[in-house]
């Protein structure tokens, strides 16, 4: 796209502002691009949520009729999608690409399921493995603030490398097992670039959501268990 902006006269103030018209080769070759990738996303989560289903069946001798396992919400995030919204007092189809930010729809959007309608899209709001996240839903606020959309994590404070040289020497392990959090990790590496202190505190940005109006809090949800790998 880079390359490509010269040739639509397109000139920004960032790379990674970098762009191309929609109907382009080159746009049309991304959106292609990001479907694929969004697809493989969708059908990994599934795989992931069926392997972890065997595996409760397996350690509690229970069938699936036991369990009842089922999929509450699945939604994706850093994806482009081609929605309607008013834009100066004219609704227009846009497409919007959210990035590092999901979709915060209101009450009654004909594009939530039925069931979810009268009460404002599901906002997932990640926090971090040793502290708490936060399940909230969008507002009408946010449909004419900012197209729907509110930020999906906390956001990091330490990129992943500052983060494995400041977890060096600590026992993250023993750390989490004290928070009640039991943990899972392929290398010690690999768990330190997710420590707690690597993200900004997820009640702080969720403050931030309110008070803008962005969205409604509806629940704080604690870790129990960490999978890293």
């Amino acid at each position: 796209m880079g390359r490509a902006m010269a040739r639509y006269g397109i000139a920004v103030p960032d790379r990674q502002l970098a762009c191309v018209p929609l109907g382009s080769p080159e746009g049309q070759q991304y959106l292609g691009a990001m479907a694929a990738a969004a697809n493989f996303a969708w059908t990994n989560r599934q795989v992931m949520g069926g392997l972890a289903e065997r595996a409760f069946e397996r350690a509690l001798r229970l069938g699936p009729a036991d369990l009842r396992f089922g999929l509450v919400y699945d939604v994706c995030h850093n994806i482009a999608k081609l929605e309607e919204h008013v834009v100066d007092g004219r609704r227009r189809r846009l497409c919007v690409h959210r990035k590092g930010a999901t979709r915060a729809f209101g009450p009654g959007h004909p594009a939530l399921a039925p069931h979810l309608r009268p009460l404002g899209q599901p906002v997932i709001i990640p926090g971090d493995m040793g502290r708490y996240s936060f399940l909230l839903v969008g507002t009408e606020r946010a449909m004419a603030e900012t197209f729907g959309t509110a930020c999906h994590g906390a956001g990091r404070v330490m990129s992943r490398a500052q983060a494995k040289k400041a977890g060096r020497g600590l026992d993250l392990v023993a750390d989490l097992a004290g928070r009640g959090v039991v943990v899972r990790a392929r290398s010690l590496a690999g768990l330190a670039e997710e420590m707690p202190w690597a993200y900004k505190d997820v009640v702080d940005v969720v403050e931030v959501i309110e008070r803008a109006g962005l969205g409604r809090r509806v629940a704080r949800l604690r870790p129990l268990v960490v999978v890293k790998g």
